[in-house]
C-alpha cells in the first residue's frame, strides 16, 4: 500500500477530486494548507506598509490506496492538477507498512 499526499491549487480540488472519483478513489482526507516555494513570495502594501507574503493558500489532499492504483492515482491528479504556472504543487507517495480500519478491525488493503 502507498499513502499519497499531494498540495495543490485550492482552485483546482474540484477537478481532481472529480477525476480521482472517476477511476473509483472517493474516499480521502482534505486539509487546508499553506505553503511556500522559491519565487512565490511577493510584496504587498497594508496601511502603508510594505510587507512580504510569501505563504500561500493550498490544498493537501491524503489517500491511502493499493500499490498498482498509486501510480495511477498521482498521474491523474498532476494531469488535473496542472496549470503550467509556479505553484501548481508536487505529490508524493509513501509506502505504508499497515492501516486497520477502527470501527471493523479490519486490516490491510481492506481497512482503505
Amino acid at each position: 500500500m502507498k499513502k499519497l499526499e499531494a498540495i495543490i491549487r485550492p482552485v483546482k480540488l474540484g477537478d481532481v477530486k472529480d477525476a480521482l472519483a472517476r477511476e473509483g478513489v472517493d474516499a480521502m482526507t482534505i486539509s487546508d494548507v499553506k505553503g511556500c516555494a522559491s519565487g512565490e513570495a511577493r510584496a504587498e502594501l497594508y496601511r502603508g506598509a510594505k510587507y512580504v507574503v510569501d505563504f500561500l493558500p493550498k490544498v493537501k489532499i491524503e489517500v491511502v490506496l493499493s500499490d498498482d492504483l498509486a501510480e495511477r492515482a498521482a498521474e491523474i491528479i498532476r494531469l488535473s492538477a496542472h496549470t503550467g504556472r509556479p505553484g501548481d504543487g508536487n505529490t508524493l507517495l509513501l509506502p505504508v507498512d499497515e492501516a486497520i480500519r477502527i470501527r471493523t478491525g479490519q486490516r490491510g488493503e481492506e481497512a482503505v
